[in-house]
């Protein structure tokens, strides 16, 4: 089998005119180009330079393998190329997971910056809740994850758990509420009213919501239960109870509610991005994490 490297010392001295000057060209010594040319000759079964005065020209056999060198190293550098591509995280493909309010209100900005900056990347963006998606970033099947953590931390073998940002709730009022003249409101001055709740099925969200009432002396007394945060502000506009729900969810306010702080305890939901072990060092997910950092600091400074 020809060796590619030869190959290419064959190229080499056939384009600088004699083995001395693709010996000085290539820094090695002309005895070892010699071995390597005779190396080559065995494989190729013929004679491929002949002398021409001081010099060395090429046979027929010895023309064409030149060629096909140079071909050979067109393709080395084409892969070469490819490889740092994919390497840098230039190129290739970038899975996302994300829950509904992520990718609402944190994903397209981030996503926007990320196309921008690295335009040869494909990504697979799906909705999924946490307790669908982790496994899947885990099991190395799934590069990030967007997710909520409630209360301490949960640590997945070979997933790093990068903070975003903290999400604070805010409780929903109708506008003629009573309470609505405070600022703030303590979480035990809603232990009587009747609760919109607005998280469909079990999760770390509806889990913040229960926690916070129960640090504070009562179970909520949910007098509705809607799917999704918009719904719920329809129900409390229409004065059926309260809703306790994450800033980030707000989106556009309902005109017949208003928000306000709670405190004692405050509720607060800790978003993270969970990395698969094998997508840590790619750049792509680090700028995507940075990006969903940076635009939440943004908005938090213009209020």
């Amino acid at each position: 089998m020809l060796d590619v490297r030869r190959m290419q010392v064959l190229r080499a001295v056939i384009t600088s005119g004699s083995i001395t000057a693709a010996a000085k060209n290539l820094g090695y010594t002309p005895s070892a180009i010699s071995q390597q040319l005779s190396t080559l000759e065995r494989e190729a079964g013929t004679v491929l330079l002949e002398r021409a005065g001081r010099g060395v020209r090429p046979t027929a056999a010895g023309t064409v393998l030149a060629e096909h060198a140079g071909v050979v190293s067109k393709q080395l550098a084409k892969a070469e190329a490819a490889l740092a591509d994919v390497r840098d995280g230039r190129t290739g493909r970038l899975s996302i997971r994300y829950f509904a309010t992520a990718g609402a209100a944190l994903l397209p900005a981030a996503v926007t910056s990320v196309t921008r900056e690295f335009p040869g990347i494909q990504l697979d963006l799906k909705l999924a809740e946490p307790a669908k998606s982790m496994p899947q970033v885990e099991a190395g099947t799934v590069d990030v994850a967007i997710t909520v953590v409630a209360g301490a931390r949960v640590d997945y073998p070979g997933v790093e758990m990068v903070h975003l940002l903290d999400d604070f709730y805010r409780i929903l009022l109708p506008r003629g509420h009573p309470l609505a003249r405070k600022r703030v409101i303590d979480m035990s001055d809603l232990a009587e009213e009747p609760w919109v709740g607005n998280e469909g099925q079990p999760g770390p969200c509806r889990d913040i919501v229960l926690n916070a009432c129960g640090a504070a002396g009562f179970a909520p007394n949910f007098a509705v239960e809607s799917d999704d945060y918009q719904t719920a502000q329809g129900f409390v506009a229409a004065g059926v109870g309260v809703s306790l729900v994450p800033g980030l969810a707000l989106g556009s306010t309902h005109p017949a509610v208003v928000t306000r702080k709670v405190r004692r305890p405050t509720p607060v939901r800790a978003i993270y991005g969970a990395i698969a072990a094998r997508s840590r060092e790619q750049p792509a997910v680090r700028h995507l994490l940075a990006a969903i950092r940076g635009d939440f600091a943004e908005r938090v400074a213009a209020g």
